[in-house]
């Protein structure tokens, strides 16, 4: 992360773990949504943050349940172990402290309800386990809201769950649908979601009378970003916040388009995650509205360049991705 090759490396081994912005494990569907804003701000990767920490909210604090106002503290679990996935969760320039979009959020929160946040980063399996366990009060962790999970946990979201396409800065294009990659070249990751959105696109362009899509694959993604600067590839289909993240610190790259992690009908959602009817989540919905409200919450997007990905208010418990089979 101190350079642009490590910061490539990094973003490499965090791309398959964000697939669609979701959880390590998870290859939701895709559905359209529109061209994204691409350059972002300098990115601050040192342990001085100057996180946005608002004053406490009276009534947001109210509703936080008597045992855990009772702490004065909110436990945050983060399922980044390791050097985590930028710009979501990773490790700053001094290899130890957290920093990123979710920690940023994390704080904000906590702040809100007048609590003291304690961070911990964990494995994404140990996250749950704790959530389980009461060892966390929340999960703050690129979790994408299923059916599944709505039967254990409680939801509170705080941001969109988005593919992107990326391209050469300049190109003036915008991509929406199957037309728009019709007879490009364009990179993917192997055995992804983002894959499967491809191949499926190259099929409708031919049903609709197009060029098929020429579909690349590269080990890594520092050659699939070396592929893409010179010109052998048109696009590159990536996780929003990996490709967020490269376009922040390589400007000669833009996003040319986003497409929701959850499927056709349905716009994928990041929320807060707490272990059902704990009573914490209306306390957690409010405090993200309020950070709307204020322009903080734009703020804390904006450092991270993902600004793309913002919601106009917080949801409990929406429809999530669907079980699979169904």
């Amino acid at each position: 992360m101190r350079t642009t090759r490590l910061v490539f490396a990094l973003v490499a081994a965090a791309s398959l773990s964000l697939a669609a912005c979701a959880a390590p494990e998870e290859k939701p569907a895709a559905a359209a949504g529109g061209p994204a804003a691409s350059a972002g701000p300098a990115l601050n990767l040192t342990p001085e943050q100057n996180r946005i920490v608002p004053a406490k909210d009276d009534a947001l604090a109210a509703l936080v349940p008597a045992d855990i106002r009772a702490t004065g503290k909110l436990t945050i679990g983060v399922g980044a172990s390791g050097s985590g996935f930028p710009p979501i969760a990773f490790t700053a320039t001094d290899n130890k402290t957290l920093i990123g979009n979710d920690p940023d959020i994390g704080y904000a929160v906590a702040g809100l309800l007048g609590l003291e946040p304690v961070v911990e980063n964990t494995s994404w399996e140990n996250l749950f386990i704790g959530l389980d366990s009461a060892k966390f009060n929340v999960g703050v962790s690129n979790i994408t809201v299923t059916e599944e999970r709505k039967e254990k946990y409680d939801f509170a979201t705080y941001r969109l769950d988005n593919l992107a396409f990326v391209t050469k800065k300049g190109s003036g294009w915008k991509v929406t649908g199957p037309a728009d990659v019709a007879g490009k070249t364009v990179a993917v990751s192997s055995g992804t979601n983002q894959e499967k959105i491809l191949v499926e696109w190259s099929k409708e362009a031919e049903k609709q009378g197009l060029k098929p899509v020429t579909i690349k694959y590269y080990q890594t993604n520092q050659a699939t970003y070396l592929a893409l600067g010179a010109g052998q590839i048109d696009l590159y289909l990536g996780p929003n916040p990996s490709v967020a993240y490269e376009v922040a610190i390589e400007p000669k790259f833009e996003i040319v388009g986003t497409y929701s992690g959850a499927g056709a009908s349905l716009q994928g959602k990041i929320a807060l995650t707490t272990k059902k009817d704990n009573g914490l989540v209306k306390a957690l919905g409010g405090a993200v509205d309020k950070l709307i409200a204020t322009g903080d919450y734009q703020k804390i997007l904006q450092r991270w360049n993902l600004a793309n990905e913002a919601m106009p208010s917080s949801e409990i418990n929406p429809q999530g991705l669907p079980k699979e089979g169904k």
